[in-house]
């Protein structure tokens, strides 16, 4: 059986090694603005990786929400807090996410079965 969690690392990984390959200088400043935007700072990372997973969820982006919720999850973010912050999205949001709050708490499972 195919792992998620996996699959799309893999797949994450291979293409934004051709994307930042191809040496655009825009591509790789977005790139390294986002990186830095995660980082630590006044908020600390759980909160920004929370926040990142609550935007991700409101723009129905599941490449999106999968990344944050690995990075929540590696930031020690329970799974109560990722329904807490998921809950804020689909509020936010309206029932329009429903789908992606559903393959969400599906990719969370497969992070605590890969664990």
């Amino acid at each position: 059986m195919s792992n998620p969690v996996e699959e799309f690392n893999n797949y994450r990984a291979k293409m934004n090694e051709k994307l930042l390959a191809n040496d655009n200088k825009i591509i790789k400043r977005i790139f390294n603005l986002d990186t830095n935007a995660f980082s630590e700072g006044a908020l600390d990372i759980k909160t920004k990786e929370l926040l990142g997973l609550v935007a991700s969820t409101v723009l129905r982006c599941d490449d999106c929400i999968k990344y944050h919720l690995e990075t929540s999850y590696k930031n020690g973010i329970t799974k109560a807090e990722m329904m807490e912050a998921m809950s804020i999205a689909t509020l936010v949001g309206g029932t329009i996410v429903i789908p992606h709050l559903r393959r969400a708490y599906e990719f969370w499972e497969a992070l605590e079965e890969s664990k």
